[in-house]
């Protein structure tokens, strides 16, 4: 239990956040995990998936939900996955 005001506010504060925040960090794994599947069925739509997990990746980034390094780890990864992909199939 929160003693004193400042501390009442801050925990209302913090909560109000979480809440806000959690829709927006399962929408950023949703897109991601889509990308992803995209990416092993090897579907045409990958390079679409992909560029839409980067969009809500950057946004989550920008609101502050996400730190900077996580954004770009995934991002650079996803990046990677989705190229091997590319390259594969110009190769075939």
């Amino acid at each position: 239990m929160a003693k004193g005001t400042s501390a009442e506010k801050a925990k209302r504060q913090s909560e109000k956040a979480r809440i806000k925040n959690k829709s927006v960090i399962t929408a950023v794994k949703g897109r991601v995990a889509k990308a992803e599947k995209a990416i092993k069925a090897k579907a045409e739509d990958a390079v679409e998936a992909v560029k839409e997990a980067t969009s809500s990746l950057d946004r989550a980034g920008k609101k502050g939900v996400l730190h900077r390094n996580t954004v770009a780890r995934k991002k650079s990864r996803l990046a990677k996955k989705a190229k091997a992909i590319v390259a594969k199939a110009k190769k075939e």
